[in-house]
């Protein structure tokens, strides 16, 4: 997974952003922690298995509905970021992760 430290993505507030598989993290956070590989790696995962522009499509339109349930806690009622929050605490995540486990995520609590 390539990382690449600047000022500019993602905004001041948040540590690292992953667009397209490719990490991009604020300067000021290098090396980013193994947690946070891990939870990106988890999300490069979950954009292979929607090709790539079906998980940011898919990512947004959760998100406004969930905005308008959960209002400020959206993001972490998104599917895709319940399952990371799930697995990115542990070595090896992408191996104990079940394929497209997220879907069920999407309704369940």
């Amino acid at each position: 997974m390539k990382v690449i430290y600047n000022n500019i993505i993602p905004f001041r507030g948040f540590t690292a952003m992953n667009l397209f598989g490719v990490i991009f993290a604020r300067k000021e956070c290098e090396p980013l922690g193994e947690r946070t590989l891990n939870h990106e790696a988890i999300h490069t995962a979950q954009m292979k298995e929607m090709l790539y522009v079906g998980f940011y499509l898919w990512y947004l339109i959760e998100w406004f509905v969930k905005l308008f349930i959960y209002g400020k806690k959206a993001y972490r009622n998104i599917s895709f970021e319940r399952e990371v929050y799930t697995y990115d605490a542990y070595e090896g995540c992408l191996t104990i992760r079940k394929p497209y486990k997220w879907i069920q995520l999407i309704i369940n609590k």
